[in-house]
C-alpha cells in the first residue's frame, strides 16, 4: 500500500472503524426499537422540537467531529442541549441510544451502530440522523442545505476510495452482513472484512440524504413532523394487495436507491467527492494529501463500482437474511457470462408477497419444496423477485441452478413470486426483473450483452410456466426470443 493510501486507511479508521469494547445491551437492534425510543424521548418532552432532539442524540453518540461541526455547528453550543440530553439519560431507552448511534466495527467484523429495517435492509443511524438534522436546520434556521451530500455520503465514499485505492476498485466498498435473528437482532456480523464505507452506511447514508432533502423542501406552511413521525413514515409503511410499490408516490425506503439516484445523480458526484475530501483535508489541516496524482483516477474508479453497486443493480437480500437453509450437495460453478434467462412465476406461494417477513417466509417455503419434495439440493432459482421492492438470492450469480431443465447451465431463471396465469405482478416487480437486475447482470459481465429471454414453457413442454399473462408481457420485452 502507498503511503498516501495509508495515511488515508488510517484516517478512515479513526472516523469509522473505532473498536467498541463496551458489552452489548440487551435493546434489539433494530430501526422499530429506535422509534420507539425515539418517542419515548418526545412523550417525555411536550413541545419538544425535532431539530433540538436530533441535535441531542448527536451529542450523546460524541458526533462533534470537525466537519459534522463545520456544516451543523457543534451539538454542545445550543440552550437546550443539557436539558435534553439528561432527558436522554434518565430515559430507559437510554442504553440503546448510548449503543445504537455511534457506528463502529469491531475486530470480530460485528457492526455496531446499525439496525434492521422493516423491509430487510440494515441501516446505519448515524449518517441517516446527519441527514435529517441538516434538513430541518435548513428548513428552521434558513440556512443552505449544502452539506446533505458530503455529510451522508460524500466523506464516507471518499475517504473509503482513496484509503483502499491500491486494490481493486470493487473491493473499495462494503460489505454487507447477516443478523443473528430477525426477530431478535442483536449482532450484525460483516460478511468480510469492513471498508470504510460499509452498505449499512451507504443505505443510511442515501436515507439521510433523501429524508434531508425531503425536510429542507418542506413549505413555509408545512409544519415540521416529530422526527419519530420521519422515521415511521419512511421505514413503517404497509403495502396494499393488489397494488403494491405501483400505488406508492411517496418516499419508502424499499426505493431509496431509486429516489436517492434522483437526487444525487444530476450533480457532478467526482467533484462533490473531490470538494469534501479538501474540505476534509483543511479541516484536519492535511492538504498535503492532494498532492497524491492517484487522488482524481481513485474516486473516479470507486464512483463507477458505487453507481453500478447500489444504483444500477437492485438491492438483492442475500440467503442469510432470509435465513435459507444450506445447499446440501456440492454446488457446481457456472461458465459466465451466460446467453440466457428464463423467466418463471413460482404458481405456489399463489400471492405476491408484500414485506419482507412475507417474502422471506415464501423463500423458505420454496426451499424447504425444493429439497424435501423435489429431492434437489437447494432451492432451484437463481434469484426470486418480490413484490415488496427486492430481489432475493437463490442460488446466485455464479451457481448451477435447477430451474430450466436442459438449459441450467447456460441461463439463470428469475421467478416472481405469485400465480401470473390470469394477473400481471405489479410494475415495479416487473421491472425490477426486466431493467434493474438484467443491467445488473450485463453490466457486472454474468449475462452476454445479446442475451436472449425466454419463458419457462418455450424450452420445457410440460408447463405453463410464467403463467399466460405474464408470458404475453415477456414478449413484448427487448430480447425476449420466440
Amino acid at each position: 500500500m502507498s503511503l498516501f493510501g495509508l495515511s488515508f486507511f488510517v484516517l478512515a479508521l479513526s472516523y469509522f472503524l473505532t473498536v467498541y469494547s463496551r458489552p452489548a445491551g440487551v435493546h434489539l437492534r433494530n430501526m422499530d426499537s429506535f422509534i420507539r425510543a425515539v418517542r419515548q424521548v418526545e412523550d417525555s418532552n411536550p413541545g419538544l422540537s425535532p431539530l433540538a432532539l436530533v441535535r441531542a442524540l448527536r451529542r450523546t453518540a460524541g458526533h462533534d467531529d470537525m466537519m459534522t461541526i463545520h456544516f451543523l455547528g457543534a451539538s454542545y453550543n445550543h440552550s437546550d442541549a443539557e436539558v435534553l440530553e439528561t432527558a436522554i439519560l434518565n430515559a430507559s431507552s437510554f442504553s440503546f441510544f448510548d449503543k445504537a448511534v455511534h457506528h463502529i466495527v469491531t475486530d470480530h467484523g460485528d457492526e455496531r451502530g446499525v439496525v434492521l429495517a422493516p423491509d430487510g435492509s440494515t441501516v446505519a443511524l448515524a449518517p441517516l440522523l446527519l441527514g435529517i438534522e441538516l434538513g430541518l436546520k435548513t428548513k428552521v434556521e434558513g440556512t443552505p442545505a449544502d452539506g446533505i451530500f458530503p455529510l451522508t455520503l460524500g466523506r464516507t465514499l471518499g475517504l473509503s476510495f482513496l484509503s483502499l485505492q491500491d486494490f481493486p476498485p470493487s473491493y473499495r466498498l462494503g460489505p454487507s452482513g447477516c443478523w443473528d435473528s430477525l426477530d431478535h437482532p442483536k449482532v450484525f456480523k460483516l460478511s468480510r472484512p469492513a471498508t470504510p464505507a460499509t452498505d449499512a452506511l451507504i443505505n443510511g447514508g442515501m436515507d439521510g440524504a433523501i429524508l434531508g432533502v425531503d425536510l429542507s423542501n418542506l413549505t413555509a406552511s408545512e409544519e415540521l413532523p416529530a422526527l419519530s413521525e420521519v422515521l415511521k413514515g419512511y421505514y413503517g409503511f404497509i403495502l396494499q394487495d393488489g397494488q403494491g410499490l405501483d400505488a406508492v408516490s411517496s418516499h419508502i425506503s424499499p426505493r431509496r436507491r431509486e429516489i436517492s439516484r434522483s437526487i444525487l445523480e444530476p450533480l457532478d458526484l467526482h467533484s462533490q467527492v473531490m470538494e469534501t475530501l479538501a474540505l476534509v483535508w483543511k479541516l484536519e489541516k492535511t492538504e498535503w494529501i492532494a498532492l497524491d496524482a492517484g487522488v482524481g483516477k481513485a474516486v473516479k474508479d470507486g464512483l463507477q463500482v458505487f453507481v453500478h453497486k447500489y444504483w444500477d443493480c437492485p438491492q438483492i437480500i442475500s440467503r442469510c437474511q432470509w435465513r435459507a437453509k444450506a445447499n446440501r450437495g456440492t454446488p457446481l460453478p457456472l461458465s459466465l457470462p451466460l446467453r440466457f434467462l428464463y423467466v418463471h412465476h413460482t404458481y405456489e406461494p399463489s400471492s405476491p408477497c408484500l414485506s419482507f417477513p412475507s417474502c422471506s417466509h415464501s423463500m423458505r417455503a420454496m426451499q424447504r419444496f425444493h429439497q424435501e419434495d423435489r429431492g434437489w439440493s437447494d432451492i432451484g432459482y437463481s434469484f426470486v423477485v418480490g413484490s415488496d421492492g427486492y430481489v432475493y438470492e437463490g442460488r446466485g450469480w455464479n451457481q448451477l441452478g435447477t430451474h430450466t431443465r436442459g438449459h441450467n447451465d447456460i441461463g439463470y431463471g428469475v421467478s416472481i413470486i405469485g400465480n401470473y396465469t390470469a394477473t400481471l405482478p405489479s410494475r415495479h416487480a416487473m421491472d425490477l426483473l426486466r431493467h434493474r437486475l438484467v443491467q445488473c447482470a450485463v453490466d457486472g459481465g454474468r449475462l452476454a450483452a445479446n442475451f436472449t429471454i425466454h419463458g419457462h414453457r418455450q424450452v420445457v413442454n410440460y408447463t405453463t410456466c410464467p403463467g399466460d399473462a405474464l408470458f404475453s408481457e415477456i414478449r413484448t420485452w427487448e430480447h425476449f426470443r420466440e
